[in-house]
């Protein structure tokens, strides 16, 4: 009887040891593996550019107004669509990177169809993507053209993004617009919201719905333009 008394004690001691080591072992690996506290990356104030103009005289300059605009887009969620439209407008459940621009023009009182449309007539010789036969059912709501007309009638602005430099990122201002080339060919509105390093997020509908952003630096392209309208 003895004997196997100690039989049973036996195994039951060497388990008890296994599991204690077990939590030793455990205890020490998550020590080991814990996560230091990280220094905090402080936050930078950049200043906001006043804009002097007030084209529907609601009280809200026109960038800010541009801004407003851009967000009742992504609070309305229209659904990414790429289609072609008799007299131009998409119905407003619908709508592509373009749309968020015009529509947002429209809040501040900007008929942007009409104004890109007067250029094209004007100036048919600058503007490739229309050769030579302008559409005013299409030709607003297409990137390479709202460039040209930015380009002619906006506040041409420099590309250069460099996170956490105050000087540079004030060149960067709500309401503001970039465009993105090949092979990812974009438009988006500067928001007002920043990361902690000043860098802005966008406003833009890539699908599929529009969306605020921090994409300003990683969109799949190249920045090929910043602008600022009404030029001041």
């Amino acid at each position: 009887m003895i004997l196997r008394k100690r039989f049973v004690w036996v195994p039951l001691i060497l388990l008890i040891g296994v599991v204690a080591c077990g939590i030793l072992i455990s205890r020490k690996s998550q020590s080991q593996i814990s996560i230091p506290n990280l220094p905090s990356i402080p936050s930078i104030g950049i200043p906001t550019i006043a804009c002097p103009t007030d084209k529907d005289g609601d009280g809200l300059d026109d960038l800010k107004d541009i801004v407003t605009g851009a967000k009742a887009e992504v609070e309305r969620k229209p659904q990414y669509l790429s289609a072609y439209y008799q007299k131009g407008y998409p119905p407003e459940s619908e709508g592509v990177c373009t749309d968020v621009v015009w529509r947002a023009f429209r809040d501040a009182g900007y008929d942007l169809k009409s104004l890109v449309d007067q250029d094209i007539r004007v100036n048919l010789g600058v503007y490739p993507r229309v050769q030579g036969k302008p559409d005013p059912n299409i030709d607003f709501r297409r990137v390479p053209n709202l460039i040209v007309f930015f380009q002619r009638n906006a506040q041409v602005l420099p590309r250069e993004i460099k996170p956490g430099d105050v000087e540079n990122l004030t060149l960067w201002q709500p309401g503001d617009l970039v465009t993105y080339g090949l092979p990812h060919e974009h438009i988006a509105i500067i928001s007002d919201k920043r990361r902690s390093d000043g860098v802005p997020y966008i406003l833009h509908n890539a699908g599929p719905s529009p969306i605020e952003s921090d994409q300003l630096e990683s969109w799949p392209s190249t920045i090929t333009g910043h602008f600022r309208f009404p030029r001041f």
